[in-house]
């Protein structure tokens, strides 16, 4: 590792901990649904078009923010991120995000673009709609195969293509991006797949890796070799230095790759700035994180209560160094554990991105 680079991150590991001390509400995912149009391979939620759990209803999840959000911070300052499941399932989602919007919370949802019609975007952009992401996972066949979806390739393209369209025709554009899984399947397309999104008017692309939790923990097509992910990282730092604007994902310490694939140094943002309220009230950070790891509930805590006096296991992790990998890792004070996502519910770490880069540690 360079001295630049070293230097970068110990004063990004200052910013940390002074980040832990304030803890900062800065993003709110709301899981608003576990209803979902398509039947992903990759599903951590193991979603499906009809639930037994019901939509949260939006006048509790509302409740929470008029009552025990909205004394403490500044509305504009604090982004609400609307997932599911597939926030399009919820009939209700524009007047939702009009109650928002009136509130002065900007707010944004991650969408497969199935459902999203000219019309519907129309109604949620008058509401309010400041952010969105469309996932789309490659050529066409890949994609399709990954959402179990004949139609899945179409409903994303065309979403892209409406996003791309509004933002060249209007003053205000939104901020919007594609995410990509990559996988066994799409990893040697990456080049397609950068070139046929941008013909579509994509300018950013981020791509993640698929963890082994929920139905990817026992598909192994789905997860990339230390090979292919070593592969992701030089394709992405190669993309950046030809000037487009890829992307990592947030997730994973990278090592020498910290300021080559993505615009910011790794920070594990769960508990710290950005926390969740699941579908069944459930008071977490990251929707993706394990139930061990959820610090109350909203129906029966206060949600600021918790937000300023919960969360310590995420704000300080030394517990984490109790187990291997990260019981000897000289690189414990740039990464303190990974994402917290990827903790098992008996603490143990799914996977070490620098195991998987080769990297010494």
């Amino acid at each position: 590792m360079n001295l630049r680079l070293k230097i970068a991150l110990l004063l990004e590991s200052l910013r940390r901990r002074n980040m832990k001390k304030l803890h900062p509400l800065r993003q709110l995912f709301w899981e608003s649904t576990l209803r979902c149009n398509v039947h992903c391979l990759h599903c951590g939620s193991d979603c499906v078009a009809s639930v037994e759990t019901p939509d949260m209803p939006a006048e509790d999840f509302l409740n929470v923010i008029d009552t025990e959000i909205t004394p403490h911070v500044d509305p504009h300052q604090v982004l609400i991120i609307i997932s599911g499941g597939e926030p399009l399932m919820r009939k209700d989602l524009a007047d939702i995000g009009h109650a928002l919007k009136q509130r002065g919370y900007p707010w944004g949802m991650v969408t497969n673009g199935l459902a999203l019609t000219e019309t519907r975007f129309r109604e949620l952009v008058t509401a309010g709609l400041r952010s969105i992401t469309v996932s789309c996972d490659g050529l066409e066949k890949d994609h399709i195969w990954l959402r179990q979806h004949p139609l899945a390739f179409e409903g994303a393209t065309r979403a892209i293509r409406l996003i791309a369209d509004y933002n060249t025709n209007h003053p205000f554009p939104l901020t919007w991006d594609v995410v990509t899984c990559a996988n066994r399947r799409n990893i040697g397309h990456l080049p397609q797949i950068r070139e046929m999104l941008w013909s579509l008017g994509v300018r950013d692309w981020r791509v993640f890796g698929i963890d082994p939790m929920g139905r990817a923990a026992t598909n192994e097509e789905l997860l990339l070799t230390d090979d292919q992910f070593l592969y992701l990282m030089k394709y992405i730092a190669s993309e950046r230095e030809a000037g487009h604007h890829v992307s990592y994902s947030c997730e994973g310490y990278l090592g020498d790759y910290e300021g080559r694939v993505r615009d910011h140094l790794y920070l594990c943002a769960a508990g710290i700035s950005v926390a969740s309220i699941l579908i069944d009230g459930s008071i977490s950070a990251c929707t993706s994180i394990r139930g061990k790891y959820y610090q109350g509930n909203i129906y029966k805590d206060a949600f600021w209560s918790v937000w300023e006096n919960g969360f310590q296991l995420y704000r300080d992790r030394s517990w984490m160094r109790k187990k291997a990998p990260c019981n000897n890792c000289k690189a414990w004070t740039f990464c303190e554990g990974n994402g917290m996502h990827l903790r098992r519910e008996d603490g143990s770490l799914m996977l070490c991105h620098l195991h998987r880069l080769g990297q010494k540690t």
